[in-house]
């Protein structure tokens, strides 16, 4: 196995829940949605920031479409979690679908128009139910930290015997780098990680911390690589960090 040493790169979701607010209907940024979105989206947005009756509508029927879309997405997911049976699958769409309403709510001031209303909220449930079925795979599996499993030995015979030789320099340039070079929380995340690919919000619930402080702690541990082997005639090729 070729490590990924070579980018180090994780990816990361985008929506996250947030505290329900509600925007007047005279906001700067409520009018500039509303004066870039289709006429569905528009509706969408005066019925979310009505009163009651209207609203509590609304909130309900958007519910049902996020319930749709996330069963949808767990759906597709199952097939690379065969842990999951039904009651599962329903359990975690029906908690996706709440969190992603809650976060669409706390973020209606954020709707600029630029895509349908509908297809904006969806995005949340996706998100969701895929954060919700990567926790629930990993949830009885032992995150694995343990440098004696670092996938540092390059075996990928599609490389010349020269370009064998330069990558097996720069993966025991990595490796020493890791060992000495950072401090050990930020071995311990960039293994998980960058390493042995685990989700970013499972390690996060694990280790009680936030998802931007991983992503900081990746960063940093990057830029204390390059640096290390930039001493020594070598480098990981730039990418652009998560944000």
């Amino acid at each position: 196995m070729l490590m990924r040493a070579q980018s180090l790169s994780i990816d990361c979701g985008t929506a996250s829940p947030g505290r329900v607010e509600r925007a007047s209907m005279n906001s700067p940024e409520i009018s500039a949605a509303r004066a870039g979105s289709d006429r569905e989206s528009r509706i969408w947005l005066e019925r979310l920031h009505a009163t009651a009756p209207e609203r509590d509508a609304a909130i309900a029927q958007l519910h049902l479409l996020l319930l749709r879309a996330a069963r949808f997405e767990v759906s597709r997911r199952q097939a690379t979690s065969g842990h999951l049976r039904g009651a599962d699958l329903d359990d975690l769409a029906q908690q996706s679908a709440d969190d992603a309403l809650v976060a669409i709510l706390g973020k209606l001031s954020e709707f600029r128009g630029e895509s349908r209303f509908t297809t904006w909220a969806f995005k949340f449930a996706l998100y969701e139910a895929a954060t919700k079925v990567r926790k629930r795979a990993w949830q009885v599996r032992e995150i694995p930290l343990d440098p004696e499993t670092w996938p540092l030995i390059a075996d990928d015979h599609s490389h010349s015997p020269e370009q064998g030789a330069e990558i097996a320099e720069l993966l025991r340039a990595v490796q020493a780098g890791i060992e000495h070079e950072l401090s050990p929380h930020q071995r311990e995340v960039l293994v998980a990680i960058a390493l042995n690919e685990v989700p970013i919000d499972v390690l996060a619930e694990r280790l009680n911390t936030t998802r931007g402080a991983l992503y900081k702690t990746v960063h940093d541990a990057r830029q204390k690589l390059r640096s290390a082997l930039a001493a020594g005639g070598l480098s990981i090729p730039q990418r652009r960090d998560p944000t």
